[in-house]
């Protein structure tokens, strides 16, 4: 084997979203020069509960596929997402939204959350959603992409913001999109893996036609059941419930919202939370809970009772253990979305972690000798952002005052990593956050979820009262009064959908 070959050989094992967008990217970027086989089953379902996302996915649509954005929205039945509303998770009756991208604007070394800090303890400014474009549109149902015009560090200059799609309809685009790019789809189930007998690198998979699909390198998309990367190279998986304790989802669709608003809802509820998602033809619901804490009948139940509107069907179970896998690339096998681990979709995570995995995977690309450097590196950066998405979803269970049932005592008083022990304590004390590395969730994440869930700072960064007064008072008031005076002259944002991006009648 001449170890400086390059692969020409790739086989997507499953298809949803995350297979399509693998093998979408490989046919992108290797060209003609590798054959890209997909393989997937029409009789095996798919879990179709990731019907919200982070802006991310705009980058990986736009620039990693050339995909269109207002096309992309209409074929998904697509809406904008600015953020999430939490409801009831500090205390029952507390409501915040994580808006995405910044608070503010950044004032030399310091983040405008510091200055807000002082006036806000001194009871002389409004809520932390006061002071960015996200939290202040989402509430009030608007939207505009930014404005090319605004100064370099005007928060209206680039708005982040995120969809909320039908993920079976995005893996059809994204199937399309692939095929007309060269990607050969194989219908039908894996029935056994053969491995080679020297070094257990899988060779190839054997339908249940007869049909035998060979490669050099295999991908793993075939969700929880990890039909490579775990029930063939019995790779292992960390089990991260005991920080996590839900494990299982109820999803069902419901009519389509009158008013559609552009964020998530997450409503905690007695073991758990609700998830509300609006597309332009139907809502998502679903309630993720612990079967410790709450029987299949009774979340059942529940769903029904906190949906808006007529529910379309009979409410789907989903069974999960979230955590990850102890390898995600092993041999030569390569898991993505599901297959690589699950966390829950509390902030919309899913996707993203396959689109990462993805763009790793092109990154570190190998040759035919397999460098286990690669592998090791993309086991190390995956792993990284899988722990660090873990502290931030753990903190809005842990971040509570509620004792009203089992499940809300027992997440506010269980052992959190350290690593997340540390960063609560730093903000507490006077307001500061440090970013890890590449850590996924940036400073204005963390800043809303701790203070929105009741982690007040006790004081703030010491420069800051350096600033005189007067001039303090006016950057803080100065940035609320601007951004009210943007948002009311914006478009709702179902003005913006029925403009640009209506999508025809399903």
């Amino acid at each position: 084997m001449d170890k400086h070959k390059r692969i020409s050989n790739i086989t997507v094992i499953g298809g949803g979203s995350a297979g399509w967008m693998a093998a979408a990217a490989l046919a992108t970027y290797l060209g003609k020069g590798a054959t890209i086989r997909l393989v997937e089953s029409e009789e095996i379902g798919i879990v179709g509960v990731g019907e919200a996302s982070v802006p991310h996915i705009r980058q990986f649509n736009g620039q990693m596929l050339g995909i269109d954005e207002a096309e992309f929205v209409k074929r998904t039945q697509g809406t904008i997402k600015l953020g999430v509303q939490f409801n009831h998770w500090g205390r029952i009756g507390d409501s915040y939204l994580h808006g995405f991208g910044a608070i503010g604007r950044s004032l030399g070394p310091l983040p405008f959350h510091q200055f807000w800090l002082k006036l806000r303890l001194a009871g002389r400014a409004g809520p932390i959603g006061d002071y960015s474009p996200q939290t202040m549109m989402a509430p009030r149902g608007k939207f505009a992409p930014g404005d090319r015009n605004a100064g370099p560090d005007s928060p209206l200059g680039d708005i982040a913001y995120a969809y909320h799609f039908d993920a079976g309809l995005y893996a059809r685009y994204l199937r399309e999109l692939a095929e007309a790019r060269g990607v050969q789809r194989i219908e039908g189930k894996v029935v056994s893996v053969q491995q080679r007998a020297d070094d257990g690198f899988i060779e190839s998979v054997t339908m249940e036609s007869g049909q035998v699909v060979g490669g050099e390198l295999f991908v793993d998309c075939s969700g929880f059941r990890g039909l490579l990367i775990e029930q063939t190279l019995e790779t292992g998986y960390v089990d991260w419930s005991h920080w996590l304790p839900c494990d299982r989802a109820m999803a069902v669709a419901s009519e389509k919202l009158e008013t559609i608003t552009p964020y998530t809802r997450s409503t905690a509820l007695a073991a758990g939370w609700q998830w509300r998602v609006p597309l332009q033809h139907r809502t998502g619901n679903g309630y993720v809970y612990s079967s410790k804490y709450c029987s299949d009948d009774e979340a059942v139940a529940t769903v029904l009772a906190n949906i808006d509107g007529k529910a379309l069907g009979e409410p789907r179970p989903l069974r999960f253990v979230t955590g990850m896998r102890k390898k995600f690339w092993n041999k030569n096998v390569v898991a993505l979305g599901l297959a690589s681990g699950f966390l829950e979709p509390l902030e919309s995570t899913s996707i993203y972690l396959a689109q990462s995995g993805i763009t790793r995977l092109l990154s570190l690309f190998p040759k035919q000798d397999f460098n286990p450097l690669l592998a090791e590196r993309f086991n190390r950066e995956s792993a990284f952002e899988y722990e660090r998405i873990r502290d931030f979803l753990i903190l809005h269970y842990n971040a509570t005052e509620r004792n009203d049932t089992p499940f809300w005592d027992y997440c506010r008083t269980m052992d959190i990593p350290d690593t997340l022990r540390e960063a609560i304590d730093l903000f507490r004390s006077d307001g500061r956050y440090f970013r890890n590395g590449e850590d996924f969730f940036a400073l204005p994440s963390w800043v809303q979820v701790m203070l929105g869930q009741r982690i007040v700072p006790q004081s703030y960064h010491p420069i800051v009262d350096e600033l005189p007064e007067g001039r303090l008072l006016d950057y803080v008031e100065g940035t609320r009064q601007m951004l009210e005076h943007a948002v009311a002259s914006m478009p709702t944002h179902a003005e913006w959908i029925d403009r640009y991006w209506k999508a025809p009648a399903p």
